[in-house]
């Protein structure tokens, strides 16, 4: 699974590529937005299954 790190003004923001329905995680920090995201993968599997990561697609768009 690969997970988009994305640096904003105030801050980090994380979440998973391709994944439906599965909440980013924040932080001042790489490294806080990574254990963030990180704890709501574990959180949602440990709730919904594994089988729910599966992604919608595995082509991701970008726009700009």
């Amino acid at each position: 699974m690969k997970v988009i790190i994305e640096k904003h003004p105030d801050g980090y923001v994380a979440y998973p590529a391709g994944i439906v329905g599965l909440a980013g995680g924040e932080g001042d920090t790489f490294e806080e937005a990574l254990r963030d995201v990180q704890s709501a993968i574990r959180f949602h599997i440990e709730t919904f299954g594994r089988e729910s990561l599966e992604s919608e697609s595995p082509a991701l768009d970008a726009f700009i």
